[in-house]
């Protein structure tokens, strides 16, 4: 019974006797039967984590903060990848959840009617991450994208920029996206202003590709004088191409992305963009699926972050 407690990861158990099972355990290269126990339970201690990218820089820190608070609870992170596509997300979440997993942490309020439907009827908790702009089917963690493109228009309006130009990708599949390039056009036709030229992309996001959108839209409207980009990675593509053409940047051209990933820390001078909480998110998310959150509820909360403006280098002061 203590070797069962032990290796369930259940009840009262001492330090010192807790350490001499496991290390039998390692010593005999025991694995327990987790497909035995789930007979009983119809459960398995398994959180499913379904997620558009992995090459995606957003996502692995979603995942870091998922992972950092099931560590110590004996719930295990599985992921699936759906590559921005509702018919692959409604295909890998059939999959998940037939191996019963004890709870869904899911990218996105968007799904198609089957896929919501197995969120509905899968009768653990569900948490759907990164957008709060919609009706979750459980709890939801996230933020507004479409009040992040607002204040993100404004900040730009402010520092007295007007031909402003859009450069997305995965669009229209990424809704995240889409929510923000509708909050920014709204932001902005407070002012008189419009999205006075658009790229898009239908592939990942990558510093290549953003060198060639910028190159792309600057030839076709070299008068624009700010660059917004639906992330980062196209964003920091933006700025190594004008830094190569001695393009005065934020001068003569302002630039912005989204997401404030680590990568900007390595660039000539710091990119404009928005922390949009992915880490924090990820933790949320997991302590909701384990039952820490502190409201003592597994479903039904709504969790909304605030992000972050960082204007950089690239924005006029």
């Amino acid at each position: 019974m203590t070797v069962s407690r032990v290796l369930r990861s259940r009840g009262d158990v001492s330090v010192s006797t807790r350490e001499r099972v496991l290390e039998a355990a390692r010593a005999l290269g025991y694995v327990p039967n987790k497909i035995a126990g789930a007979l009983a339970s119809q459960r398995v201690n398994l959180v499913a984590v379904i997620i558009p990218s992995l090459s995606n820089m957003v996502f692995p820190e979603v995942m870091t903060g998922i992972s950092d608070v099931l560590e110590d609870t004996g719930l295990q992170p599985v992921v699936g990848v759906t590559n921005y596509s509702p018919e692959r997300e409604e295909k890998v979440l059939y999959e998940m959840l037939s191996w019963r997993p004890s709870g869904v942490i899911i990218a996105g309020l968007e799904h198609t009617p089957a896929a919501r439907a197995m969120l509905q009827n899968a009768g653990i908790p569900i948490v759907e991450v990164m957008d709060i702009d919609g009706t979750p089917v459980d709890s939801a963690v996230g933020i507004s994208h479409f009040r992040a493109g607002r204040h993100m228009a404004a900040a730009i309006v402010a520092a007295g920029y007007r031909r402003i130009g859009f450069l997305g990708t995965m669009m229209p599949h990424d809704h995240r996206a889409r929510k923000r390039l509708e909050g920014f056009e709204e932001e902005l036709a407070k002012s008189g202003l419009e999205v006075q030229d658009r790229e898009f992309y239908s592939g990942g996001s990558q510093l290549l590709k953003g060198r060639e959108m910028t190159e792309a839209i600057l030839t076709r409207s070299p008068d624009l004088d700010f660059l917004y980009y639906s992330n980062d990675m196209i964003a920091a593509g933006g700025l190594l191409y004008c830094l190569h053409h001695g393009i005065d940047v934020p001068g003569k051209l302002g630039l912005a992305g989204f997401n404030g990933v680590e990568l900007l820390e390595g660039l000539p001078c710091r990119l404009a963009t928005m922390d949009a909480c992915r880490h924090e998110i990820g933790r949320r998310a997991a302590e909701i699926i384990a039952g820490q959150h502190e409201a003592g509820a597994t479903g039904g909360i709504i969790t909304e972050l605030e992000p972050k403006l960082q204007p950089g280098d690239t924005i006029r002061s």
